[in-house]
């Protein structure tokens, strides 16, 4: 099945400050802040949610579609979509723009300050759905904030079931806009805190989220994620990583894997269970799309976990 990945494409530039920005910043100067950090260290990664969600799509064999637009400073990633086989028909290169880009400046506590250009993301609506062929499931991420209505719009009138992604775009649309896109999705997928900012703004509790879609997922980091569907509650347990170093991203693999399960028709448990894999294999490597995970390799990691819970659950019974 070819699924539409609605969102950014970004360059992820990563700098690391050897000390802490405490140390050199004057709180009785915050009103005439003038800083320098000396970053010996950086790296430049690929990056944007249509970007991670389509490259963990292809290590699964599934199909990605990505649309996005982005700036003239494309082509070196460009030649990595290719490389890897990614579909880039409906990525539109926007003349006179940069490509999205963060620029990330972390200190040895780990605290970040972030620069983020939007650059081409913001004419994602120049983008459209009905030019797209033979799409069976879409999802609408973080992206430009009138594309994402376009997009959404266009995905239900073409019949074309989709999850809504609010990520981080979330605090752009206020209650009544975030009702307009549950109202039109399939699937709502956010994160814990975003889940509590859906509720405020939306005056709904997840239960009645899920009432109005087919399934609500709510990903909790290191405590799993829960499944709200067929007026059930599926726990999914988080899974533990071979090394955690890096969790940019591991958002984006979670809902790859869950795409995947949705397109193959697979039962909410299975769904859950393949997207922690996927943000597990994700976690233990730098940036959004370094790590190489082969189909093989993913259904090994998915087939002993199911062996270790059928253990665990015999353990349980037998100490009962």
């Amino acid at each position: 099945m070819r699924i539409l990945i609605c969102g950014s494409m970004a360059y992820d530039t990563i700098m690391v400050f050897g000390d802490q920005f405490k140390n050199h910043i004057l709180p009785e100067k915050i009103h005439m802040l003038n800083v320098c950090f000396f970053v010996p260290e950086m790296r430049r990664e690929f990056g944007g949610t249509a970007g991670n969600i389509a490259y963990n799509l292809n290590l699964l064999s599934g199909e990605p579609v990505i649309m996005a637009t982005v700036g003239e400073d494309f082509g070196v990633y460009d030649k990595w979509l290719n490389d890897n086989k990614l579909d880039t028909t409906h990525i539109k290169k926007i003349d006179g723009s940069f490509t999205a880009q963060a620029f990330i400046t972390t200190d040895m506590d780990d605290n970040q300050i972030t620069a983020f250009h939007p650059g081409a993301m913001s004419e994602c609506h120049q983008n459209s759905v009905a030019d797209t062929k033979d799409i069976g499931l879409a999802i609408i991420a973080p992206d430009g904030r009138e594309g994402m209505f376009q997009h959404a719009k266009e995905c239900h009138e073409q019949g074309i079931p989709f999850l809504f992604d609010p990520g981080q775009g979330l605090p752009m649309f206020n209650g009544e806009e975030l009702m307009h896109f549950i109202d039109l999705a399939t699937y709502v997928a956010v994160n814990d805190y975003e889940a509590q900012l859906l509720q405020e703004k939306t005056g709904l509790t997840l239960d009645a989220i899920a009432s109005k879609v087919k399934a609500l997922i709510v990903t909790k980091g290191a405590q799993g994620s829960t499944i709200y569907a067929d007026e059930q509650l599926y726990e999914i347990p988080c899974v533990e990583a071979l090394e955690v170093v890096d969790p940019t991203g591991c958002g984006d693999a979670y809902r790859a894997g869950l795409l995947y399960g949705i397109s193959q028709g697979w039962d909410w448990s299975v769904c859950g269970r393949l997207a922690s894999v996927m943000g597990s294999i994700k976690i233990a490597s730098r940036g959004g799309q370094n790590h190489r995970a082969t189909r093989d390799e993913i259904q090994h990691i998915y087939s002993q976990i199911l062996v270790n819970e059928t253990l665990s659950q015999h353990t349980d019974e037998l100490t009962a």
